[in-house]
């Protein structure tokens, strides 16, 4: 088995996966990747930062992110999230337009959404790492059928998850997820090429995952 610095219940829950032959593969390819003096985003210590910040039975809502951004200081582990003190892209200033209009709050100067995955939000990518400058370099390595497993052993362990799928990707990613034990909301993806078009701004994705929380008896999100 492949030894993974991760979040123990995650440990747990993956514990298959991470003996199975493709993950080593995977992992041999990522290190050889940083070992061969790529750069590599994000940094080994957060390739995993989903997980760590919102272990097994906190999960509350999962949104599925694709790659990790590649430009310079922008991924941190989390989908759409950048570290303090970097500009928002430009998916994540839609995401937050979208929050104020639907819950009235202000958009943050800081685009570090980890204040989310602290209350229950798995930020997952499904590619979660991805060389600098080269959009979608470390798809097909394995990433993609360990994320896929993620989301069904997480859906097989837990019922009353919220999924918000945006995009097709993200869709067709969480196209098994049983609708009638979660929530599972869907819209166009975030960034100006798809919601310009119509279809993300006005979804309420996230007075509805608020809602449907407060129903089961949880505590809403703070978005």
């Amino acid at each position: 088995m492949v030894n993974v610095r991760i979040e123990e219940s995650w440990r747990e829950l993956l514990a298959e996966e991470f003996a199975m032959d493709y993950f080593k593969r995977l992992t041999d390819f990522v290190r050889d990747e940083y070992a061969r003096g790529k750069r590599i985003y994000p940094a080994g210590r957060s390739i995993f930062n989903a997980f760590d910040r919102c272990p097994v039975d906190k999960v509350k809502v999962v949104i599925l992110g694709q790659d990790p951004y590649h430009e310079e200081g922008q991924a941190h582990g989390l989908c759409f999230s950048v570290p303090e003190g970097i500009t928002p892209p430009p998916s994540l200033v839609n995401i937050f337009k979208e929050i104020k209009a639907d819950l009235g709050k202000e958009i943050p100067a800081s685009g570090n959404l980890e204040r989310w995955a602290d209350q229950g939000v798995l930020l997952l990518n499904a590619t979660l790492t991805v060389e600098a400058h080269k959009a979608g370099s470390h798809q097909k390595r394995g990433w993609e059928q360990f994320t896929d497993a993620v989301i069904r052993r997480l859906a097989a362990r837990r019922n009353n998850l919220v999924f918000m799928l945006w995009g097709s990707y993200a869709q067709k990613k969480g196209a098994f997820i049983d609708a009638s034990h979660n929530l599972v909301l869907k819209s166009v993806h975030p960034s100006p090429l798809s919601a310009n078009r119509g279809g993300w701004f006005g979804n309420h994705h996230f007075s509805k995952a608020n809602e449907y929380l407060v129903s089961i008896g949880k505590e809403p999100i703070d978005w």
